[in-house]
């Protein structure tokens, strides 16, 4: 990895370098974590530190009631959580059938959420500080307030005009009869309430106690199927992860349910194609990155489930090694295609990362799904929910279809790069469908290419849409986007939206004399804290 003077694309940011290190997408979050190192913490109370401080100061991508999950090196061997909710008990194709499908928003949208769950179980399994600990700033920031931040401010607005008609959101998110805008303070006395609770019951609360009460009376008002055996059944699962490598660097992701697989199988077949002869903003090298990525795409949509659904196509038929080299086969370097899934087997979220001193490094990912999530606030909480239900199928004998008890197809996903058998990079990249392929283009620019990590949040992005859809940030040049457009690609340029755009990339890398190098994205309010 090289640190680059000047940087050859648009920033003014460097990367950060220190002994102990959190990035993170607003401010306040990542100085929560550095805090809490500076009591003698891990990584792990950093991360959690910063994750809980976020629900407070940056609603608009994830909260109380989110789906989280984390990829950890505790110094000695991986780690995965899947901390995210199963559908209610009551969930089955035909309740939707009557309504015309799973909506955008709303009750229908919400499975149980996980994140909570999540933060206990990293807590009481690799933490050292006490759970209540972790909670001071964020309750500090909830009951005295905050200052809304630029880009947050702009989400507000936006999310609040599409779900100021949602249960409980006006009265929480628009107390003065509209979006706080960006300097404007914003305190949130109810869910200070609600994060002391959790803190004191370690979550038993929330998910079977008098804040689990009050979300079920809520859901009963609303006729959702919700309800309290629901919350109580939740568990978080240590799974462990899958892994692809390219040439030295091992990619790891959560499995299924998440798309993290994408990004393996992208990088699998990347590794049959001649992109090492290329630079990293050569249009050839974005050809076959943008081909391989549809390959894993239609695969994933195909097959990607909760892995007890995943019968016949299982996450290792998806990451065999031959069958990569024959899905990579598929890509003609002079020629932009519109694949359709193979074969396997016959027959708008914020990510943060952590490190230490002590070499613990933390991945983690916690979310809302769409801006705000579902738009439903619990009164008197500060809880809002997650619309995780969005991810369900209704395709007849597809193994994402919706049912109960049952985990829908997650776009977060937490990164995490192996080199030599030893830890590399604690990473992700928000953004719904943006981040599998994000990831890949973070893998690429600093493993392949030696951008530092910084260079490489900075670098202009792309994503895959539909069809031969490509959409690229406005400063990718010109003329290396009019020869991809001559080989078939329908190139869209366009500003980064504010839904989900191109992502927001928060990167930690190990420097090979010991320390760290964080980077944090520009399209974003935050950055990389360390000391």
């Amino acid at each position: 990895m090289k640190f680059p003077s000047p940087s050859p694309y648009p920033s003014q940011r460097s990367a950060v370098l220190a002994n102990n290190m959190v990035v993170a997408s607003h401010p306040l979050a990542g100085q929560a974590g550095l805090a809490m190192l500076a009591k003698g913490g891990n990584a792990v109370d950093a991360i959690l530190a910063a994750a809980i401080t976020l629900t407070i100061v940056e609603p608009t991508g994830n909260g109380i009631g989110s789906d989280a999950f984390a990829i950890l090196w505790d110094g000695k061997e991986l780690h995965g959580l899947n901390a995210s909710g199963r559908s209610p008990a009551g969930w089955a194709p035909e309740r939707f059938e009557k309504i015309g499908g799973m909506p955008e928003r709303g009750w229908e949208t919400v499975t149980v959420p996980g994140a909570v769950g999540g933060w206990v179980e990293l807590s009481c399994r690799f933490g050292s500080l006490a759970f209540e600990t972790l909670f001071e700033p964020a309750i500090k920031y909830a009951q005295e307030g905050f200052y809304v931040s630029p880009i947050i401010g702009k989400y507000w607005g936006i999310g609040s005009e599409i779900l100021k008609n949602q249960p409980g959101f006006s009265e929480h998110f628009m107390p003065a009869g509209h979006a706080p805008r960006a300097g404007e303070r914003f305190t949130n006395i109810n869910g200070a309430a609600t994060l002391i609770e959790i803190a004191e019951t370690k979550c038993e609360s929330f998910y079977r106690g008098a804040l689990a009460d009050k979300i079920i009376a809520n859901a009963e008002l609303h006729g959702a199927a919700l309800n309290h055996e629901d919350l109580a059944a939740n568990k978080p699962d240590w799974c462990g992860t899958v892994s692809q490598k390219f040439d030295d660097a091992e990619l790891h992701e959560i499995p299924p349910n998440g798309q993290g697989i994408a990004a393996c199988m992208a990088l699998g077949m990347l590794a049959h194609t001649p992109i090492r002869d290329y630079g990293p903003d050569d249009p050839e090298a974005l050809h076959l990155m943008w081909e391989a990525m549809k390959l894993a795409f239609h695969d994933s949509a195909a097959y990607v489930a909760d892995p007890k659904d995943m019968f016949n196509v299982t996450a290792e038929h998806l990451l065999d090694a031959d069958y990569l080299a024959v899905r990579a086969k598929l890509i003609d370097p002079y020629k932009a295609q519109n694949f359709q899934s193979g074969s396997p087997r016959q027959g708008g979220t914020v990510c943060l990362s952590a490190a230490d001193s002590n070499g613990m490094m933390v991945s983690f990912i916690q979310s809302n799904y769409a801006g705000f999530g579902s738009g439903v606030v619990i009164p008197g909480t500060g809880i809002h929910l997650q619309n995780r239900g969005c991810g369900f199928s209704f395709e007849p004998g597809h193994p994402n279809l919706v049912a109960p008890g049952k985990r829908p197809f997650h776009t977060i996903i937490p990164g995490f790069l192996m080199a030599n058998d030893q830890p590399c990079m604690a990473f992700g990249v928000m953004g719904g469908m943006m981040q599998a392929q994000g990831h890949v283009q973070m893998v690429l620019r600093t493993q392949l290419w030696g951008q530092d990590v910084q260079t490489a949040a900075d670098a202009p992005r792309w994503r895959v849409t539909d069809g031969l859809g490509v959409s690229c940030e406005k400063a990718m040049d010109s003329s290396t986007l009019q020869k991809l457009s001559t080989l078939g690609h329908d190139v869209l340029i366009e500003e980064p939206d504010l839904a989900f755009g191109f992502g927001g990339a928060q990167l930690i890398h190990c420097l090979d004399g010991g320390g760290y190098a964080g980077g944090s994205d520009p399209r974003k309010d935050g950055g990389a804290y360390g000391y």
